[in-house]
């Protein structure tokens, strides 16, 4: 078995794109469930918009970059609105029903035949890279070193995607650290009480809404630049792998998010990858190619069970932070 190739390939994940785009929708729903209580369980439809409304504007209206992200970006403040108007003045359980299947509801209609002119249907969509591309100032070659080396394009994705994770951070850091933020997290704990104060929860739930699905439509574009936009990557589970990715790293913390999707997906590549080679080498006789990539996840879901148990809090949370996640 070579585990050079298997550690390397886990390695690499560390700085992949997806790992910056799980990152980031991480850090959304961590605005959204983490600081303000929102169970917000279409984060997939946030980010779908972000890719589809990208994508969409350049090979159908031929926007440039800025403005594509500009509409994908808009897309998700009228998705947020939408979902936002008729239930955040009840009970948190009617978000969740109304985010999953909203989400799915945006999955169908872009897989579906009617719109394939613009959305490409099951197909799904590419080409749309060109003028990210323009926009690199890294000359062409490859560059790097061990498992860390690759061509211009894919170091200038890891570049700007990680640029964004870190920016998003340090707004995130400094928003909850504001009068705006203190209010979110009283919501989060005693929406009644801040209520009693005089402030308009229904307004902050509306903005924190808002700005966690900015985050995962920011997520969507830096998780398709470097591969095709196709419906089938947002389904229901593309979510719960984010909040799995949030949970493990801690549900209201700034860094949480991030070193979990790093955890996460440096798990999923090495038990992919070592299941894989397994069963080649014969040592799991009695499974398939097509079961191991399902064992993976499974042994990722213990991996992630133990940390749960043992760090119930997360990685960088705190005790404080336990009751509500529970």
């Amino acid at each position: 078995m070579d585990w050079t190739q298997i550690f390397s390939n886990a390695a690499q994940e560390l700085i992949s794109p997806v790992t910056a785009a799980y990152a980031l929708a991480a850090l959304g729903l961590a605005v959204h469930f983490g600081y303000t209580g929102l169970l917000n369980f279409g984060q997939a439809g946030f980010m779908a918009l972000g890719a589809y409304g990208y994508a969409i504007s350049v090979l159908s209206f031929g926007l440039p970059v800025w403005a594509a992200v500009l509409v994908g970006i808009g897309a998700s403040v009228v998705f947020a609105l939408i979902l936002g108007i008729p239930t955040l003045r009840l009970r948190a359980d009617y978000l969740a029903i109304v985010t999953i299947a909203a989400a799915e509801i945006l999955r169908l209609i872009f897989t579906t035949n009617t719109f394939d002119a613009l959305t490409g249907s099951a197909s799904g969509l590419q080409g749309y890279k060109g003028g990210f591309a323009d926009l690199n100032p890294i000359p062409k070659g490859t560059y790097g070193f061990g498992p860390f080396e690759y061509n211009e394009y894919d170091w200038w994705v890891r570049i700007v995607g990680w640029s964004l994770v870190v920016i998003i951070a340090l707004l995130t850091w400094l928003i909850m650290r504001s009068p705006w933020g203190r209010v979110i997290k009283g919501i989060r704990e005693d929406e009644d009480a801040v209520r009693a104060l005089g402030k308009n929860v229904y307004s902050y739930k509306m903005q924190s809404l808002i700005l966690g699905g900015v985050y995962g439509t920011l997520a969507g574009m830096i998780f398709v630049l470097p591969r095709a936009v196709v419906p089938a990557n947002y389904q229901t589970s593309l979510t719960f792998f984010v909040y799995a990715i949030l949970l493990l790293g801690g549900a209201a913390t700034i860094l949480g998010p991030i070193i979990g999707s790093m955890i996460f997906w440096v798990l999923l590549s090495f038990f992919s990858g070592f299941i894989s080679r397994a069963v080649e080498a014969g040592w799991l006789p009695f499974m398939t190619q097509v079961q191991a990539g399902q064992l993976r996840f499974i042994l990722v879901g213990i991996a992630i069970m133990l940390i749960v148990i043992f760090r119930p809090q997360g990685i960088f949370g705190n005790k404080k932070e336990l009751a509500f996640v529970k």
